[in-house]
Formats: structure tokens, C-alpha cells, sequence
């Protein structure tokens, strides 16, 4: 009998649900289906989506940044299929690949000059954990400071880096020796540091919980810190790689030179799990500084052929459609569009972010019959109102989004970088519309805020 994965699809689609309920995380079923973004998909093109009945949706979440060249790129189909049927060795082990240093090659001419290594692994928290080890290694130190609401994976380790709660509740205890600073707070930074006992720093450029973006002198003044108290500056690129914000690198904005980038995501094309970590060639001499330390670490799936050969037909498609670029020119429009409706909606505060990372942020309005509504949400569940702007994007305008992280009224657009400027009115006209019908008071959006508010009491209380 043969096998067919279409024949998989086409017997068993309409049981998706059905299986996670049985056999996976059925509360993401519940969520989904509560917030009513249970769609049946059926193909995926580029920056677009299409369900069984082929309604086109934009996303603008790209598998939370995966998608940087869109779904299904052709190249990177073609480099993968002919990987494939190549019949490469793939994961002799005792032996290193060639596609491993092309990519490694090709991924550090777009580094700053002092980044001359690379360590493949599979995935972004894999890459901080490398970085995690490489700092203690390489310092002798333990302590590793990060940032408040910083985000940089799941694992133990990255786990002990978490800025967040709602993440590590429950889950510790952590390694021990990680604490954390208010992000953007270059004072706190250096009391952490004063003791000259600190492996390392990490911080996302831009984190990817709020979309803050840093003062301008932040960066430039951590490096300093850093070198003045001899503590390894890692960058969480993680996210904001690739092209994500107008820079091939997110530190390029404010030009400065980290030791160790944490990269993953984007590199993968949205085929094979692929991250990485750069760094110099003192890192990496100081780990594996002997024959016999050559494995100390590793992992085994790391750089076989398809992940390599991903990487380096995703950063192809990159240069010749000229994705930076495009990236940068349609986020400006997009922040500068939606900041232009602040004078006409209270609830408007503000949009933010650089190229295709943007956030757009809610705040409580001064008129009365809007303020009543707002406190009602908030009392509910803190950063209930982004709801009611996430749900009418989807179910009315067909534009996939997300909230930007618990408890915050920020809805976040993490899209591909090939949006066109159809796209870009697509979202633009979306958020106009959906922001305007949150402030017709009373009116049917707000009886879907009463339903919001209702279900987050019941989750409180466990009824």
C-alpha cells in the first residue's frame, strides 16, 4: 500500500480539531474556538491564507516571524526538493558538512566585523541556551542578567531568562544566578553589573513581548557597560533577525557590536527548524579549545542538509526580492497611517515599532460613556479591549493578528516581509474600521465585549 500525505489531508481534515482535543493541548482548542479563529485551512501562499470555503486571509503573524518570505516560497521549495533528491550524506557526525559552512559563511558577512563564528542548532531557545553555556565558559562566571517582560524561549535555561510570569509560573526552580533589570534602564543596568561578577547580558533589541522599542543611546551605552565590567552583550535576534525591522539586524539601527546574536526563526523559511548563535572567535576558541572538548556541545539534528539548505535559499530570496528594504518602507507606512487616526479615536494611543514589527497600542478615553465601557473590560481581565479589536480584524476584515503579550491592550503585526501596497491598505483600512465600531457605545461590538467579559470572570472564578 502506498503513502500519501494528501490522502492523509483530504480523509482526515475535518477532524483537526477533533485530534487535538483527543490527543494535544486542548485548551488551544477552547481558545480558539471561543475567540472564534477556528478555520479549517486548506492552502497557504506567500503573506496570504485560504479556508475550505477560499476566503483569503492576510497574516500578518507569519508564524510568530517564521515566515519571512512568505508560506510556500517557490526557491526554497525548489532548494529542498532538489536537497532531496540529491542523496547527500546528511549527519555523518564524524565529519562536518559543506552546507553548514556556506550557510555560516553567507549568515556572518552580514555581522559586524568583530562576529566570526557560528553554532548551529534547531530553534531560538536552543540558541540561548548556547549562549547561556558560552558566557559561563568563557567568563567563569555564573550570574546572567536580562530584562523585564524579556522573552527568549521555553527550555530550563531560557526559561530562567524569562521576563514574563505568566511563562514561568510554576515551572522552577531556575538556574540559578539570573536576575533581571527594567528594559531601557541603563542605571539599573550597571548597579547589576558593578560587581564585576555578571557572564553576560541578553536583551532583545526590540522585545518582542510590547514591541518596546529602546532610547537611542541605550544600546550603544550597554556595549560600553559590558566592556567596562567585562560582561559578554548578547542580542536576542531571535525575532527581530532577518530583515524583520528594516535591518538585515535589528542592531543596526544603533550600530553596535554584541558579542554573542541569537538567531533562528526567519533563517528556517518555514520548512526546516533551524537557529544559530554568532559570536567571536574568543567565545568559540575559549569552549572548544582542545581536541578532546571538540563535542562538548552540540546537538544532533543541528546542521543536516535540509535545515542548511533552507537557511541558505531563504537568505537568497532575501537580496534578490530586496525583502530589508521592502520591510522598512511598508511598516513606515503602515505606523505612520495608523498614527495619523489618533486625533479622531480615543482609544487610539499610539502605533510603534521599526519595519515589519509594529505594535498598536490601546489606552482608557476621557469621554464617560467610552471610559465606563473600558473600566468594565479591564476590571474583567486586564487587556481584555485588544480583543475587541482582534476578533472584528479576523472574522470582518480577514486580517490574522495577535495581542502583543498578557495583560497589555497592544495588538501586534509580525507579517511577512513581502506585503505589497494592497496589503498595507488592507491593514490600514482594517484597523480603521474596527477601531471606529469600538467607539459606537452601546452597539453590537460591545455586546461581543460583554461575552469577553463574562468568559474572563468564569476562567477567574473556575466556574
Amino acid at each position: 500500500m502506498s503513502f500519501s500525505i494528501a490522502e492523509l489531508f483530504t480523509q482526515h481534515s475535518a477532524e483537526k480539531f477533533e485530534l487535538h482535543e483527543s490527543y494535544l493541548n486542548n485548551q488551544m482548542v477552547r481558545v480558539l474556538q471561543t475567540i472564534g479563529y477556528d478555520r479549517n485551512y486548506t492552502k497557504a501562499q506567500g503573506q496570504y491564507l485560504y479556508d475550505q470555503d477560499n476566503v483569503e486571509y492576510l497574516d500578518c503573524l507569519s508564524g510568530f516571524g517564521v515566515f519571512a518570505v512568505g508560506r510556500n516560497h517557490p526557491t526554497v521549495i525548489s532548494a529542498l526538493q532538489e536537497t532531496l533528491t540529491l542523496e547527500l550524506p546528511n549527519l555523518v557526525q564524524m565529519d562536518v558538512s559543506l552546507l553548514s559552512g556556506l550557510l555560516a559563511q553567507k549568515i556572518l558577512a552580514t555581522m559586524p566585523d568583530n562576529l566570526t563564528k557560528m553554532f548551529f542548532c534547531n530553534s531560538g531557545t536552543e540558541s540561548v541556551e548556547a549562549a547561556i553555556k558560552f558566557s559561563r565558559y568563557t567568563t567563569k562566571r555564573e550570574k546572567i542578567v536580562f530584562c523585564d517582560h524579556g522573552y527568549h524561549g521555553l527550555t530550563m535555561g531560557s526559561l530562567s531568562l524569562m521576563g514574563e510570569k505568566v511563562f514561568s509560573e510554576g515551572f522552577g526552580p531556575f538556574l540559578p544566578g539570573c536576575h533581571s533589570v527594567p528594559f531601557n534602564d541603563l542605571a539599573a543596568l550597571e548597579q547589576a553589573l558593578s560587581n564585576n561578577d555578571v557572564a553576560a547580558f541578553i536583551v532583545e533589541p526590540i522585545q518582542g513581548k510590547g514591541v518596546n522599542v529602546p532610547d537611542d543611546d541605550y544600546l550603544p551605552a550597554v556595549q560600553r557597560l559590558c566592556e567596562k565590567y567585562g560582561t559578554l552583550f548578547i542580542v536576542d535576534e531571535v525575532q527581530t533577525g532577518i530583515g524583520r525591522t528594516g535591518k538585515f539586524w535589528a542592531i543596526e539601527h544603533w550600530d553596535v557590536q554584541p558579542d554573542m546574536i541569537c538567531m533562528a526563526k526567519a533563517l528556517s523559511g518555514g520548512f526546516v527548524p533551524v537557529g544559530g548563535v554568532a559570536m567571536t572567535d574568543k567565545i568559540m576558541n575559549t569552549v572548544f579549545n582542545r581536541m578532546d572538548r571538540a563535542v562538548v556541545h552540540g546537538s544532533t539534528f543541528s546542521k543536516n542538509n535540509m535545515a542548511m539548505a533552507a537557511g541558505l535559499a531563504t537568505l537568497q530570496v532575501i537580496e534578490d526580492e530586496k525583502l530589508v528594504e521592502n520591510s522598512a518602507k511598508v511598516g513606515e507606512d503602515i505606523i505612520s497611517s495608523i498614527n495619523a487616526m489618533s486625533t479622531k479615536y480615543e482609544f487610539l494611543k499610539e502605533a510603534r515599532g521599526k519595519g515589519s514589527m509594529i505594535a498598536i497600542e490601546f489606552q482608557a478615553p476621557k469621554s464617560l460613556a467610552l471610559k465606563a465601557a473600558w473600566t468594565a473590560l479591564e476590571t474583567a481581565n486586564k487587556g481584555l479591549f485588544c480583543q475587541m479589536i482582534t476578533i472584528p480584524l479576523f472574522k470582518d476584515h480577514q486580517l490574522l493578528t495577535q495581542v502583543a503579550g498578557h495583560g497589555m491592550n497592544v495588538v501586534k503585526l509580525l507579517p511577512p516581509l513581502t506585503l505589497t501596497h494592497k496589503d498595507r491598505d488592507w491593514i490600514v483600512n482594517s484597523f480603521d474600521l474596527a477601531i471606529a465600531d469600538t467607539h459606537k457605545v452601546p452597539g453590537s461590538l460591545w455586546s461581543l465585549g460583554k461575552n469577553l467579559a463574562s468568559h474572563a470572570l468564569k476562567s477567574k472564578t473556575g466556574s
